[in-house]
């Protein structure tokens, strides 16, 4: 199988398992540059996610609980719970994603589509492909994972 590269903004992906076409689980490498534009808080509405850290500081914040998470380090987000994730560093962060069900490359590539357009991004075209995969923005008051 091969891999799926997708640049959205500042952040890498690269589809390592798609199963947004069986409902099964997919995998997928993030890399986050430092200080990067990463999306706001969110929740999933149908899937659950893993992320394990490969190399590099990933601030992430499922529900109350913030954590660095460095090399082989994890953290679980069950589906509904708001999360988000940052890198504070001054050095790249890369990890696996894991969702059960998929999303899809497809998501990201939609996002890329907004993100990339070469103009600001358009927030209502964002919130619009998020909706369609089953994401929901956070309330305002959620704090950013700084």
């Amino acid at each position: 199988m091969s891999s799926t590269q997708i640049q959205a903004g500042q952040l890498g992906i690269r589809y390592l398992v798609d199963g947004s076409q069986s409902g099964s689980l997919g995998m997928f490498e993030l890399t986050v540059p430092a200080n990067s534009n990463v999306p706001p808080p969110h929740s999933h509405s149908n899937n659950e996610e893993l992320v394990y850290v490969l190399e590099g500081t990933l601030r992430y914040r499922v529900g109350n609980e913030v954590r660095d998470l460095t090399a082989g380090d994890s953290m679980h987000t069950p589906r509904g719970v708001v999360h988000a994730f940052s890198n504070p560093s001054d050095s790249v962060a890369r990890a696996l994603i894991v969702l059960s069900p998929d999303i899809g490359a497809q998501y990201f590539a939609d996002v890329a589509a907004v993100i990339n357009s070469g103009h600001p991004p358009d927030k209502a075209a964002l919130i619009a492909v998020m909706a369609r995969y089953g994401l929901v923005p956070a309330p305002p008051a959620s704090a950013l994972c700084s």
